[in-house]
C-alpha cells in the first residue's frame, strides 16, 4: 500500500526566528535521488546547512535543515509538491518492473519536454531583463534560452525558449497567466507578447550557439585536468578510505561553502553513478564544511580501483572550488560577459545562474544590450554557457574586476 503522499516530505517551520526549517523525506530509493532534491532545494532559493541521509539500498531516510537566502517568502506549499514530484512513488500497483518501465518513459520526457516561443516586447528600462526573469521563475518556467536585443529606439525584443514545470504552457489560461503577471510587472512599457508551440527546427536551435572565444574554451579544458584549481579559498580536501567499513567506501570533504555546495556534490556523484548508503553534511558559521559520505559503486561493490578513486576526487575538488566559470572579454567595441557552468548527464542545467547574473547586473545598474543561452561540448562535459553583451555604462559602474566580482559572489552566495 506504501504511505500517503502528504507524508513522503514534511517541512516543520523553524522553532524560533533565525533557525532553520527543517525537511523530512521519506521515500524509496534509487540512484541520483540526493541529487535531485538539492536541485529542487536550490531551485527555490534555499541554503542547505545540514543534512543527513540514510538508505538500505531500498527505502531512503533524508532530513534536510534549511534557511533562506533573502529573495521572496519561501513558497513551501510548492515546494512540497516538487520534493514529492522527485520521489519514486512509495508504491506501484502494476509492481516494481511496471514502475521502472514507466519511470524510463517519464525520463525520456523530461529530457525531451515540450519547447515554447515566449515573445514579448518592451521598452528598456534598468533592470529590466532580471524582472522579467523573476516572472519567470514565479511561474515554474525553465528558460532553455533567451535571446535578447535592444532596437535604436529604446525597444527591447525578448526571445525566450522555455518549457513548463506544471506542462500546462499549451493551454489558454496558462499563457494568459503568464502574459497577465508579465504585465504586472512591466506596466505600460510592455508592447507585446505572445507564447507558442516552438517548431521542431526553433527547438533544435536549442543545442546551436556562436563559438565561444579561444581564451575560454581553454580555460574550462585546463579545469578538467588540474587538480587543485586556483582559488583564493581554503584549500579543498576530499578522500577516498576503504579501511572503515567492509562494504562501504567513505568519501570524506572538507571545503569552504557555496550556493548550492550539496547539489554540487551529489550532481557529481550521480554523474558517476554512485550511490550513498548513508551521508552527513554540515556548515559551520564561519563558511567551512564538512561531509561524509558511506557509498557504493552502482554494483553494490567499494571503489577500490585507484584511477577512479583518483578522478572521482579530482572532479569533486574542481566542483568545489569552481563549479561555475565567470569570465569578461572585450570583442572589438563590446565588452562580453560568459558564464559557464557544467550540465547534468540527465541534460539539466544548473537553476537561477541567468537569475544571478541578471541580479549582479541590476545592482551594478549596468544595462543588457545582448544575452544568449546555448549549450557546448568542451572536453568531455557538456557546459551550459550564457553570454551578456554590456551596455556602454558599465565602464562608467565598475571595473571589469569588480563586476566579475560581483557576478561570481551572487552565484556562489557570498554576498
Amino acid at each position: 500500500m506504501g504511505i500517503p503522499s502528504d507524508d513522503v516530505v514534511i517541512i516543520r517551520p523553524p522553532e524560533r526566528p533565525g533557525e532553520p526549517s527543517l525537511i523530512t523525506i521519506s521515500c524509496p530509493d534509487k540512484t541520483g535521488l540526493g541529487c535531485d532534491l538539492c536541485r529542487v532545494i536550490l531551485l527555490f532559493g534555499l541554503n542547505i546547512v545540514r543534512g543527513d541521509f540514510s538508505t538500505d539500498g531500498k527505502w531512503c531516510y533524508v532530513l534536510l535543515w534549511v534557511v533562506e537566502r533573502g529573495r521572496k517568502a519561501t513558497r513551501w506549499a510548492l515546494l512540497k509538491k516538487r520534493l514529492i514530484a522527485a520521489c519514486p512513488p512509495a508504491s506501484s500497483p502494476l509492481g516494481i518492473d511496471s514502475y521502472y518501465f514507466n519511470r524510463r518513459q517519464e525520463t525520456a520526457t523530461e529530457q525531451n519536454p515540450q519547447v515554447f516561443l515566449f515573445m514579448f516586447s518592451c521598452y528598456d528600462r534598468m533592470g529590466l531583463l532580471h524582472d522579467v526573469t523573476e516572472v519567470l521563475c514565479e511561474l515554474e518556467l525553465t528558460i532553455r534560452r533567451v535571446k535578447v536585443s535592444t532596437t535604436p529606439d529604446g525597444r527591447v525584443v525578448d526571445l525566450f525558449l522555455v518549457t513548463d514545470t506544471r506542462e500546462l504552457l499549451h493551454t489558454k489560461n496558462r499563457k494568459d497567466e503568464a502574459c497577465t503577471q508579465l504585465r504586472a510587472v512591466l506596466g505600460d512599457s510592455m508592447c507585446s507578447c505572445d507564447i507558442e508551440l516552438a517548431s521542431a527546427e526553433l527547438a533544435e536551435c536549442l543545442q546551436a550557439s556562436s563559438s565561444l572565444p579561444p581564451s575560454v574554451t581553454e580555460e574550462m579544458i585546463t579545469l578538467e585536468f588540474q587538480e587543485e584549481p586556483s582559488s583564493s579559498l581554503p584549500r579543498s580536501s576530499v578522500s577516498v578510505d576503504n579501511s572503515l567499513s567492509h562494504a562501504h567506501s567513505l568519501i570524506q570533504i572538507q571545503c569552504h561553502d557555496h550556493k548550492g555546495l550539496l547539489y554540487d556534490i551529489m550532481r557529481t556523484l550521480k554523474d558517476y553513478n554512485i550511490q550513498i548508503s548513508y551521508g552527513r553534511f554540515n556548515a559551520a558559521e564561519n563558511g567551512n564544511c564538512n561531509i561524509d559520505l558511506f557509498v557504493v559503486q552502482n554494483d553494490g561493490k567499494k571503489i577500490v580501483d585507484c584511477n577512479k578513486q583518483k578522478a572521482l576526487c579530482s572532479r569533486l575538488r574542481m566542483e568545489l572550488s569552481c563549479s561555475l566559470q565567470v569570465n569578461l572579454i572585450s570583442r572589438g567595441p563590446d565588452t562580453e560577459l560568459i558564464v559557464a557552468n557544467p550540465v547534468e548527464l540527465s541534460g539539466k542545467g544548473r537553476p537561477l545562474v541567468f537569475y544571478d547574473i541578471t541580479l549582479a547586473l541590476k545592482i551594478l545598474k549596468i544595462r543588457i544590450f545582448l544575452a544568449e543561452i546555448g549549450r557546448h561540448v568542451v572536453g568531455d562535459r557538456e557546459w551550459e554557457v550564457y553570454r551578456v553583451h554590456l551596455g556602454d555604462d558599465h565602464e562608467l559602474c565598475e571595473s571589469r574586476d569588480k563586476i566579475v566580482e560581483a557576478v561570481t559572489k551572487m552565484l556562489m552566495g557570498w554576498h
